[in-house]
């Protein structure tokens, strides 16, 4: 072997023949390397393949989902002739109008999303019914139906129904709705009708609460919508104009799919990187198994480098291996995700293939393997050859080498996942939260092997070699604290999301809601209203309020206003500031509001008008009491002090205002009513439906319990997902324990061996580990409980900014089960080292 030293040690070629033949095609020893990257990098390559598909058919569908080049909305009222003359410089125009209405057919009735277009609808992409038609506009005296308003009112096509005052005949049912996406949340589902049918049909009465759209196909295709949205702003700025153009058809839809998918992909991550402490205990129970193999290999001659090309390459190819496996199943499973999303967000339900997802999954599965990976290889190839013949008595210390390995891999980790990251801050933040629980569970393990040290000693012999367990030379303790402190942390993480989901979902909303919303109720008719439901029910709560549509447009200090034009960015928390809100005014404080500075105006108030604001609003644009805010109201600008500033309980589920003006501020412009309805003596609502439907044709009658099912099928949805991306990680927390124990699998061969020599049974034996894994959980119970539930609120409350409404009783049963469950697997972990035969073991050392 003289030669070989001389000439530096064996070249790649050499390596790999010596790795081939030594590594079994089924890769029996790294199997729990392949699971772990399998987990790992396979719902990475998922989240990532599905989120980038949805990306990319919001950017290139951008025309289609908002029917136009540019969308211009306006609440209340149409494009007068010169804003229309305007508008059409720039290309075709196509109008239509938007409200919430309640269609009816007999009894049955329905609140639907009643969407008016005009004989160019839509610009771009096809409408088509199930029938198999393409179409536009219904003609006269027809609609089209989504297939819920039909099963809702219980009519065929070809049936009549009733919208308002009119009568329409149901022409078809809608299969493929193009713009359906950029229409945002509607309570109910849609019926498209002609542009002239809510007028004719008594829903456009002035103060209505309605939004006329126009949309332009631009004649320039390459002409910037930005521009064109600066150009008709400076040209109309009290037009009170909404603008959305192809770039961002949906930004609900973007913010949604950006959230999620920044949440799904740490979540992924952090799988990826409890898995990769399995792998890490994964890589020392191999190269433990082949201790006498590079032994072998160091007295014939090899050098640390070849220990290090050699092995390396077999752990090199298992972790490729092991990662292409995960992005075969995260491309497989993408289909599956898309069609049961195609009908939320614009995804196929077919193969989807996306190269930078896959990439950067497949990155950050090498970089983890590499990262957990290192120090076993790199401890194993500086040691001599009697130091690894003699390893199981002798442990081999930590080679610093490593350090830079692990800190090189690190370092690619952080700066991959913020360089990628739509959020970097959160990513940093996940980052930093990983890294110190990390921290945590090593100096947990430290104390623990003190502890266990210091503590006199039981008098029985078990407890006695259970606690030695913890603290003696060799020990795994360490491994297992993150191990079990990991899975148990995964487990809580998932109960308490679950439950705290399912508690806004079925506790706090319905306790708090009323049982109807209903709106555009024309001011001259409030007491007839508040008559026909109290022939109802007597007791009925029923709040009344003005309800109208303004958008800010200036405030601050008198004399020193600050307009919203002219700001380059909306301050955060500031979203009151984004297009048009909506107002009210109020002679007493609202319920469920406190006033926390200035004072409110007297009944009758005739001074200067004033207005109230939310603390939180005046907070983020740094508003005072006895400052101006100045909001359009139908074109017409006006101005109002700040007499006081209130805390609004937003969970109240009635009508919450970020403004409520002094009735003599806005009392004189057009308006109408909305109010809700609470019914204390429940019972049949369906008469008090149908009176109110059919008094009040051109009012929107919301049932409550319609924006529960909706809200629930949303949160559920959310839940699922989490559901998902939580049991990845709790897979890879089990798989990380089972790491732990082959790691020590070798030692612990030993010292069985050692125990029934001396006589010890396999049942003594058992309890021993039984005992030493029961001690482990029940310190890291508390740990665990306290680490998941953190997360399960940031979670909860920082990312879905739902309320923090847990079950106890369930966690900490799901705990108890997660306990038994890691016990369980520790001890199935534990029955080889039974079955070893003590000659055997004995000459083995």
């Amino acid at each position: 072997m003289s030669d070989h030293a001389a000439a530096g040690g064996l070249s790649w070629t050499a390596a790999w023949t010596l790795a081939r033949r030594e590594l079994n095609l089924r890769f029996k020893g790294l199997r729990l390397l392949l699971v772990c990257l399998f987990l790992g990098t396979g719902a990475l390559a998922a989240i990532g393949t599905l989120t980038g598909a949805i990306d990319r058919e919001l950017e290139n569908r951008g025309q289609e989902l908002l029917g136009g080049d540019l969308e211009v909305e306006i609440w209340q009222r149409s494009p007068n002739a010169e804003e229309f003359a305007a508008l059409a410089r720039y290309g075709e125009l196509s109008t239509g109008t938007r409200l919430q209405v309640v269609a009816r057919n007999g009894e049955n009735t329905a609140p639907v999303g009643l969407k008016a277009v005009d004989g160019k609808y839509p610009l771009y992409g096809a409408l088509t019914l199930q029938d198999g038609r393409t179409v536009g506009a219904p003609p006269a005296g027809e609609a089209w139906l989504g297939q819920g308003a039909m099963d809702r009112l219980d009519i065929a096509v070809g049936d009549t129904f009733r919208v308002g005052t009119a009568t329409l005949r149901a022409g078809g049912v809608i299969d493929t709705e193009p713009d359906k996406l950029s229409e945002g949340f509607q309570l109910g589902p849609t019926i498209i009708v002609a542009e002239g049918v809510p007028q004719d049909a008594g829903l456009l009465q002035p103060g209505a609460m309605y939004q006329s759209k126009t949309r332009i196909a631009f004649t320039d295709p390459s002409r910037d919508p930005e521009a064109v949205e600066e150009e008709l702003t400076d040209a109309f700025p009290l037009a009170g104009f909404d603008f959305r153009d192809r770039d961002r058809a949906s930004p609900g839809a973007d913010r949604f799919v950006d959230r999620m998918g920044e949440f799904l992909t740490l979540v992924g991550l952090a799988a990826l990187v409890i898995a990769g402490i399995g792998i890490g205990g994964g890589v020392s129970s191999y190269l433990e198994a082949r201790r006498s193999s590079i032994a072998t290999l160091k007295v014939l001659g090899a050098t640390s480098r070849d220990i290090t090309r050699i092995y390396g390459l077999q752990i090199g190819l298992a972790a490729v291996v092991g990662s292409l496996a995960g992005l075969a199943a995260g491309l497989a499973i993408t289909p599956l995700l898309g069609m049961a999303l195609q009908d939320l967000l614009p995804v196929e339900g077919g193969f989807v293939f996306e190269p930078g997802a896959l990439l950067l999954a497949s990155a950050y599965g090498l970089l983890v393997a590499l990262v957990f990976a290192a120090t076993p290889i790199l401890r194993a190839r500086r040691f001599p050859a009697m130091a690894l013949m003699r390893a199981r008595t002798s442990p081999l210390t930590r080679d610093r080498t490593a350090l830079k390995w692990v800190g090189g891999g690190l370092f690619a980790i952080v700066v991959l996942a913020l360089v990628t990251s739509n959020d970097p801050l959160l990513a940093g933040g996940f980052l930093a939260g990983a890294a110190a629980m990390l921290l945590l569970l090593a100096g947990l393990g430290m104390a623990i092997r003190h502890i266990a040290r210091a503590v006199p000693r039981p008098a029985d012999p078990l407890l006695r070699n259970a606690l030695a367990n913890l603290h003696r030379p060799g020990t795994s303790t360490g491994a297992l604290v993150t191990a079990l402190g990991f899975g148990l942390s995964a487990f809580v993480l998932l109960a308490a999301i679950q439950t705290a989901i399912d508690g806004n979902i079925r506790s706090r909303v319905p306790a708090e809601a009323p049982d109807y919303f209903v709106l555009d109720i024309p001011r001259d008719q409030a007491e007839d209203f508040r008559s026909l439901v109290r022939a109802e029910d007597e007791d009925a709560v029923i709040r009344t309020v003005p309800a109208l549509r303004g958008s800010v447009t200036a405030y601050g200090p008198e004399g020193d206003l600050t307009r919203v034009a002219d700001l380059e960015e909306i301050p955060d928390g500031a979203w009151a500031l984004r297009g048009e809100r909506g107002l009210t005014y109020a002679e007493n404080v609202p319920p469920g509001n406190t006033i926390v500075e200035g004072e409110w105006w007297g009944p009758m108030w005739q001074g200067e008008p004033q207005v109230s604001v939310d603390e939180e609003f005046a907070a983020a644009i740094d508003l005072q009491v006895g400052d101006t805010i100045t909001v359009a109201l139908l074109g017409v600008e006006r101005s109002a002090r700040v007499a006081n500033l209130r805390r609004i309980d937003w969970e109240s589920m009635g009508f919450n205002y970020v403004l409520v003006f002094s009735p003599n501020a806005l009392e004189d412009a057009p308006h109408n009513l909305a109010a809700t309805i609470e019914l204390p003596n429940t019972g049949d609502t369906g008469p008090l439906l149908r009176g109110l439907v059919q008094t009040f044709p051109s009012s929107s009658v919301i049932e409550v319990g319609q924006v529960l099912v909706q809200a629930r099928e949303i949160l559920g949805q959310v839940g699922l997902a989490t559901l998902a991306a939580a049991s990845v990680a709790v897979l890879a927390g089990l798989a990380v324990l089972l790491g732990a124990i082959a790691a020590a699998r070798a030692a612990r061969t030993y010292d069985t061996v050692v125990m029934r020599v001396l006589g010890a049974s396999r049942g003594q034996i058992l309890w021993m580990q039984f005992l030493e894994y029961a001690l482990l959980a029940l310190v890291l119970a508390g740990v665990a409980l306290a680490i998941g539930s953190a997360l399960a609120w940031l979670v909860v409350t920082q990312l879905f900014e739902f309320d923090w409404l847990p079950d106890w009783g369930v966690v900490l049963a799901v705990l108890g089960a997660g306990l038994a469950l890691v016990i369980g697997f520790a001890i199935l972990g534990s029955l080889p080292l039974l079955r070893a035969k003590p000659a055997q073991a004995l000459r083995a050392l």
